[in-house]
């Protein structure tokens, strides 16, 4: 074969090789066939990166992505260790025409921007006291941390999404005082909140929290999306139904609380939350009756499980509750679990341990907004105590209980479907 002949096969497979990767999906399945959940999300967020959309196909293989082909995506791909399909068009066109079609539970939402994400996180907090730093930063996914400092500041409205965690926005310092008042750290957390409260210019503690609280509300009204859990939930709503007074023993800010705080709550000022009853009693680790009882549980029958709703009625619930498998583990926090009768009947119930009363996983709106509550700490830790390692997420690669944390953060990315009617 002379020479001009090799130029001209050379050119034509080349050629044909571009038309076929043009023509070609990618589809990560999200079923119990994947390697690697966690990670999944990962390249999801990665492609959103160079201005690809990605479909998420609720309710297809358990929640699976698809994209067009490019040899850059399979290479990542392999490198993070997540299995994939490379289809060709034809097939691709065929799911999507199956997901679509009226008698099936399933639907296409399209992923268009790379959400802005930022941490409410202390800057001397370890990257293991927070199960969705974990997970992020497992994932490959990047974030911003912030502080009270930087949220009063005004920054919110520069992010799309915003995760809280084990911060105990009542001023509190997590109610650890009666067990962990002479441990250092718990004196040295005690001592910078104080002088960053100072150096904010509010007298206490929890006048500092409430503001941050506040600030964290008008993000969300305004149209942000934020994920809390552990103890962010129900301290959040306690500031927020507290505003205006005291109910901080005096042994955390030197001030009497007011003896008729319980009775002057306002509960129309909380996100989830109504007719709890606070915990004024510094001994007793606990911040109200929201909180579920932590003594008699038993790891080996803790479960929730998942609500299924209809792709294609409730997407954004369907959304967050995307996994290969319904029935999660439980797992302990210093809030583990909300119970149900002291949830607003307007508040979304995604996850619930139907024999008790009491739910795990909750979303709701506020004003332009929306917000995700998720009771617990560490989803692969049952009962996480001050000091214990952090989670090897290399040991737990297909965790439902974190793809339920994963599920929020890709949230924001998605396409805002018409409402209808």
């Amino acid at each position: 074969m002379n020479t001009m002949k090799k130029l001209f096969l050379s050119l034509v497979i080349t050629l044909l090789s571009i038309f076929v990767a043009q023509s070609a999906h990618i589809l990560i399945p999200m079923d119990n066939s994947q390697n690697n959940h966690l990670k999944a999300y990962g390249i999801a967020y990665y492609v959103l990166t160079y201005d690809v959309e990605v479909s998420w196909l609720l309710n297809y293989r358990g929640g699976s992505f698809m994209f067009p082909y490019h040899s850059t995506f399979e290479q990542e791909l392999t490198v993070r260790g997540v299995s994939y399909q490379v289809i060709a068009d034809v097939q691709a066109n065929a799911i999507v025409n199956e997901i679509l079609h009226p008698d099936v539970n399933m639907e296409q939402i399209v992923l268009h921007k790379v959400p802005k994400i930022a941490v409410y996180t202390p800057p001397h907090s370890l990257p293991w006291d927070d199960a969705v730093t974990l997970a992020l930063t497992y994932a490959e996914i990047p974030y911003d941390p912030v502080y009270d400092e930087e949220v009063l500041s005004g920054v919110l409205p520069l992010y799309d999404w915003l995760h809280v965690h084990h911060e105990d926005f009542t001023g509190q310092f997590g109610k650890f005082w009666a067990a962990y008042r002479n441990a250092d750290w718990y004196n040295r957390d005690v001592q910078l909140a104080e002088e960053l409260a100072r150096k904010l210019g509010f007298n206490r503690v929890a006048d500092l929290k409430l503001a941050v609280a506040k600030s964290i509300q008008q993000f969300v009204a305004g149209g942000g999306y934020m994920f809390a859990m552990c103890s962010a939930p129900e301290s959040l709503d306690i500031a927020l139904a507290a505003e205006g007074i005291d109910i901080v023993h005096e042994v955390f800010d030197g001030t009497p609380m007011d003896p008729a705080a319980q009775d002057k709550l306002d509960f129309s000022r909380t996100f989830a939350f109504h007719d709890f009853q606070i915990v004024t009693n510094p001994y007793e680790y606990a911040k109200s009756n929201i909180d579920v009882p932590k003594t008699g549980r038993d790891q080996r029958t803790d479960f929730f499980s998942l609500f299924e709703f209809s792709a294609k009625w409730d997407p954004v619930p369907t959304m967050l509750t995307q996994n290969h498998e319904t029935l999660i583990k439980g797992f302990m926090g210093q809030t583990t679990a909300f119970k149900r009768h002291l949830v607003k009947p307007t508040i979304t119930i995604l996850g619930e341990t139907r024999a008790k009363d009491e739910v795990r996983y909750i979303h709701g709106s506020m004003g332009q907004g929306t917000f995700t509550f998720f009771g617990g700490h560490d989803p692969e830790d049952y009962r996480h105590f001050v000091g214990d390692p952090p989670t090897d997420l290399n040991l737990f690669p297909n965790s439902p209980g974190y793809r339920l944390i994963l599920n929020n953060v890709l949230f924001p990315a998605a396409r805002k479907q018409k409402q209808k009617t």
